[in-house]
């Protein structure tokens, strides 16, 4: 834990993200309340407040400031097709998934053993118009745009694509706790893997990068 000294030197949000963050990942969202993010931001609760309107607000902006840029990524992508190579793209996109997967599946999982806290998450979630299915959206849209510029074959699904390699990377934070060995699999490998192997169904065969 940070000394409080340094903890002051740093602007109430900052305090408050990095509470919540390390709170999230510790004990789980559905047990980090407000009041004890503030007490450890350092903060009051209604001070918290005047920057987050709610304890799913204050989520959101942890998973967009805390974690793997994801969101960020697929939209720059999104926006301008055609740069670099699928499969450079597409490895990037997994690794980045996998490491956000890996991050915050232990934040959201403990809503998943309280069904009505879950049931008011999601529909925070959809008032706010975020959620788990963004990135699965996020990556289709980015998909459709290679497709539109001849880098994916005209009749690949895109959004079963991209719900694929998203699930694939999401799968990775969890199943492989009973393994013999216990360890996930290496990221940059496990992402150079899933990428090849989603190009091998959906990408026009020129578009490979050199072996």
């Amino acid at each position: 834990m940070k000394s409080l000294d340094a903890m002051e030197q740093k602007p109430a949000r900052v305090r408050i993200l990095d509470a919540a963050h390390e709170l999230m990942l510790t004990i789980g969202l559905a047990r980090a309340t407000t009041k004890e993010i503030a007490k450890a931001a350092g903060c009051s609760e209604a001070a918290l407040y005047k920057y987050f309107p709610s304890k799913e607000e204050l989520f959101v902006r942890v998973l967009a400031e805390r974690l793997p840029r994801l969101t960020p990524l697929l939209s720059s992508l999104a926006a301008e097709p055609g740069q670099g190579t699928l499969e450079d793209n597409l490895t990037e996109i997994a690794r980045q998934a996998a490491l956000f997967y890996e991050q915050s599946f232990p934040i959201g999982a403990s809503l998943y053993a309280e069904t009505q806290l879950k049931r008011r998450h999601d529909e925070a979630m959809r008032q706010m118009g975020s959620g788990p299915h963004m990135p699965i959206r996020g990556l289709d849209a980015y998909l459709r745009a290679e497709q539109k510029a001849g880098r994916v074959r005209p009749d690949a699904d895109t959004f079963a694509a991209a719900s694929l390699l998203l699930g694939a990377c999401a799968q990775r934070a969890f199943a492989y706790d009973a393994a013999d060995t216990g360890q996930r699999p290496p990221v940059d490998d496990f992402a150079r893997r899933i990428a090849r192997t989603l190009l091998g169904g959906i990408s026009v065969a020129a578009d490979h990068a050199t072996p």
